[in-house]
């Protein structure tokens, strides 16, 4: 059977005579890596992304194999074909054609099963801000702010102009604890970082090397400081440090900076741009991701994303936002802005439409709802948004250095996101699933969930009781050690609990009892936190005994379990 490719013949006239480039998805048959083997998954794996599966009991599979080299040279090597976007987990790429008659070369590869078109290229000549990037700013006057006189006497953090946005949601309970997103990776994704290598709310940031790296999937380079300032304001609320005028909700943690926006334009191409930049993120170790995109309408029209296709299951960038759950991160992005539209573009964007995505919405400091914020779907069952935060008449930072307030969920996002990871940070040995569960049920509006609010305002200081609970009763498991092995005995894989006796690196290992190491795990312990492992040791597979160690630099353990 002929492979399939969809393709109007009247755009291709049109496209050809203008000479404008035209954009289209290829589809992979085969995920056969020619470099790279999952029995050694650090050649694609960062040591953190291959731990953070380790810790949630996540399996390394093919869809974390990089894309077969052959297969895109072959691609790239075609005159008048330019990859510009690739996506291992949905084995697809995204070529641009000067000459649309090329597509008949890649069709031709038998490694190739689906041709689509996503776009013809062109340039929006009425071009305005974006919905998603709508901030509405006001200028605050910081100097004669009441927030400023006053200090925060009561705060270990003096918030400056996001304290009442951080207070709504309790999240000074964490940070007064010390909990401010240290040891924590976030990934922003966003249409440009405008200044953020200059902008002195971000001193604290840089001095300290939090900023992991950046790319720019658009232009395919490394700087976004030049881009456009959305992100900058979005990574504010984040991260700027500058007590008594403003301090981020995660103002310790690290973060990665991706540019995946073009503002200049609305196409398909930038949702696979924040597909690889997600693939990035993942394989670089990052815990979280922070996105205030979103995507429904495009400049050609028969791209947009219906309500039927905002299903949670269809568009890709919602399948891989899910997938990036499945992987053992938590995804964070913007319910969008068109809250106040009479059609159908009222309803959240893609891929906040995700079963596993934690979609915010927006209200004020007093809790209401704003009315630009995006409802939830009309459907019975499915809660969108799943939380909400301040995102109107919410403070951030210009890349002018200037304090401004503004609306768009695009802020509420960032605000809670950052808490989030400062939840996890307390709790670091349960999964992003649990951690969201927490969350979800600390809300205000949790026993009664609704279209705009979804669950509500998450409190913070509740979220953390419920986890404790779950924590106390995982003690339990424990029986009074600080270190036990279930189930023992054991056929394949068996999990190591333990409270860590110290901070510092443990290292656990099951050795035979003629000493040989059959496993060994590696991981970032802190004093008092609990941990789970599970292992699954080679060459346990008959009858014996075996020897789980424990080493932390300072307490030592072993114990003795029973292969069967």
């Amino acid at each position: 059977m002929a492979k399939i490719y969809i393709a109007l013949i009247f755009t291709l006239i049109i496209a050809a005579s203008s000479k404008a480039q035209l954009s289209y998805t290829v589809k992979l048959k085969y995920k056969k890596s020619d470099t790279y083997s999952l029995s050694q998954p650090t050649a694609f794996l960062t040591a953190k992304a291959v731990q953070r599966r380790v810790k949630q009991h996540i399996a390394i599979d093919s869809t974390d194999l990089p894309i077969n080299h052959a297969y895109l040279d072959s691609i790239a090597n075609i005159p008048g074909v330019t990859i510009v976007s690739k996506s291992k987990w949905l084995n697809k790429i995204v070529v641009e054609l000067t000459d649309p008659f090329a597509i008949d070369r890649i069709n031709e590869f038998p490694f190739v099963d689906q041709v689509n078109i996503t776009s013809v290229a062109v340039v929006r000549s009425d071009f305005k801000e974006l919905k998603k990037f709508d901030l509405q700013p006001k200028t605050i006057q910081s100097s004669n702010s009441v927030l400023d006189r006053q200090g925060i006497l009561d705060d270990t953090v003096n918030y400056g102009n996001s304290r009442d946005q951080v207070r709504i949601h309790e999240g000074e309970y964490l940070h007064n604890n010390g909990f401010r997103g240290q040891g924590m990776t976030i990934a922003v994704l966003d249409g440009g970082f405008l200044n953020y290598l200059t902008n002195t709310y971000f001193d604290s940031i840089r001095n300290n090397n939090q900023i992991l790296g950046t790319y720019d999937f658009v232009a395919n380079d490394s700087s976004v400081n030049e881009d456009n300032a959305h992100g900058a304001i979005c990574f504010s609320i984040l991260a700027a440090n500058r007590p008594g005028l403003f301090v981020g909700t995660a103002p310790k943690a690290n973060y990665w900076l991706f540019r995946t926006e073009d503002v200049s334009s609305e196409k398909p191409v930038e949702e696979y741009n924040w597909i690889e930049a997600l693939e990035k993120a993942d394989s670089l170790g990052a815990d979280m991701i922070s996105s205030s995109l979103g995507y429904v309408t495009f400049d050609d029209p028969q791209f947009n994303h219906s309500y039927a296709q905002r299903d949670g299951n269809t568009a890709e960038m919602t399948i891989a936002a899910d997938l990036a759950v499945k992987k053992g991160m938590i995804v964070m992005n913007a319910a969008g802005n068109s809250g106040a539209s009479t059609d159908e573009n009222k309803y959240v964007f893609v891929p906040a439409d995700g079963d596993s995505v934690m979609a915010v919405g927006a209200v004020n400091t007093s809790g209401v709802i704003g009315a630009f914020s995006s409802w939830g779907p009309n459907s019975a069952g499915k809660i969108k948004p799943n939380i909400v935060s301040v995102g109107w008449a919410a403070s951030y930072v210009h890349p002018s250095g200037i304090l401004f307030g503004g609306n768009g969920t695009s802020l509420a996002n960032p605000n809670v996101a950052g808490l989030i990871a400062c939840l996890w940070q307390a709790f670091p040995e349960f999964s992003n699933m649990e951690i969201m569960d927490a969350v979800q049920r600390s809300a205000h509006k949790f026993d009664n969930p609704d279209d705009r609010y979804g669950y509500g305002i998450p409190n913070f200081r509740l979220a953390s009781e419920i986890l404790e609970a779950k924590r106390v009763q995982n003690d339990s498991l424990l029986n009074t050690k600080w270190i036990k092995i279930f189930p023992n005995p054991f056929k394949q894989l068996f999990t190591v609990f333990f409270k860590a006796p110290s901070t510092g690196r443990a290292n656990i290992r099951v050795i035979d009892l003629t000493g040989r190491v059959l496993q060994e795990q590696n991981v970032d312990v802190m004093q008092g936190n609990h941990y789970r492992l599970q292992m699954n040791p080679a060459g346990t597979k008959r009858f014996g005994m075996y020897l789980v160690q424990y080493f932390d630099g300072t307490n030592r353990t072993t114990l003795k379990i029973i292969g069967l």
